[in-house]
């Protein structure tokens, strides 16, 4: 693969980099120590600024909206995975490897928590901490002891699984027009024996509502599923076949060959499903609530802005009255 584009020759990986020895139980395909001394994978590094730049924004949201605590510590959890991954690719120490990997696990299951606890009577929230509790100390110690990354892979990709689920199923039931009638009743009746007219409005306008909001949450389900998988997608290809984009790597150079850096997009990629996951939750919180006259999802460009959920005052201040509202 002959470069036609101006570049420059990687310079030779190293083993004698600043954080040797490697003491992780899994060295990505990046080579090591090429860029500089100070750091073990540069790509796999920075590419973990997206997760604390999202974080920030999370947060921020969080504290100036108003939205459940669950969501803040969540937000913080998501802030310790990119702090922990650019710790972890930066020196491949297997303390930095498990703060890295393990902080996955925990926001998942801070996440799992607050999608079946949501409404439940006492003392479920509380034994559900527990199980999620026990459940993380569980998975921590037991891959602590084989230090086998698949079991990480796996325990967090069922837990993924479950809670996307179920966010989905409580999705459709509690918020869909048709399926809420069929849980709630047809419509509030007078006591004359009719059905008053303003009550029938009222009805239409907030099946008219929750359709709309129905289409973003698919939405962002959608484009947050599309781009996480699209990235799981190429951190397998970077896995099968390092060898190969090694290659193509050196045949053209820098800095065109850090485009091939699979597991730096997967890192972007997955940090962008993972935000947009987050905030489907807050958005479904509250509209599980009946909130949806107080917020709003806010998304003013598909490609140059990211999705945030809003009061509406702030909302429409915020983008000059305009405010977009997906399809």
């Amino acid at each position: 693969m002959p470069s036609w584009l101006p570049s420059i020759p990687y310079p030779p990986a190293r083993v004698d980099g600043y954080w040797a020895p490697i003491t992780s139980t899994i060295d990505w395909c990046e080579e090591n120590y090429y860029a500089t001394p100070y750091s073990a994978e540069i790509v796999n590094t920075l590419t973990n600024a997206l997760f604390v730049y999202l974080a920030c924004k999370g947060i921020h949201n969080c504290y100036t909206q108003g939205h459940d605590r669950i969501f803040l510590l969540t937000f913080i959890g998501y802030l310790i995975v990119g702090s922990g991954s650019f710790a972890f690719h930066t020196t491949l120490k297997y303390p930095m490897q498990l703060v890295d990997e393990l902080s996955m696990i925990y926001t998942t299951c801070l996440m799992f928590w607050a999608t079946f606890e949501h409404k439940r009577a006492a003392p479920i929230p509380l034994l559900l901490g527990v199980f999620v509790t026990a459940l993380a100390l569980f998975i921590t110690g037991y891959y602590h002891y084989l230090q086998d990354p698949t079991f990480h892979q796996n325990a967090y990709a069922v837990l993924t699984a479950l809670v996307l689920t179920r966010s989905m199923y409580i999705m459709e039931v509690n918020i869909r027009p048709y399926f809420r009638r069929r849980r709630g009743g047809q419509g509030k009746v007078a006591e004359n024996g009719g059905v008053e007219d303003k009550v029938l409005a009222e009805e239409r306008r907030k099946d008219e509502r929750d359709v709309v909001v129905i289409r973003q949450m698919w939405f962002m389900i959608g484009g947050g599923l599309s781009v996480f998988l699209g990235g799981f997608g190429i951190w397998t290809l970077d896995n099968k076949y390092c060898s190969t984009l090694r290659r193509w790597r050196h045949e053209i150079g820098l800095p065109w060959g850090i485009l091939l850096e699979g597991h730096g997009w997967w890192h972007l990629m997955t940090g962008l499903g993972a935000y947009f996951y987050i905030v489907w939750g807050i958005w479904l919180r509250h509209c599980l609530n009946d909130r949806q006259e107080e917020y709003e999802l806010v998304w003013p460009s598909l490609f140059t802005s990211i999705p945030r959920v809003m009061r509406r005052t702030q909302a429409m201040n915020g983008a000059n009255g305009h405010a977009k509202r997906m399809m």
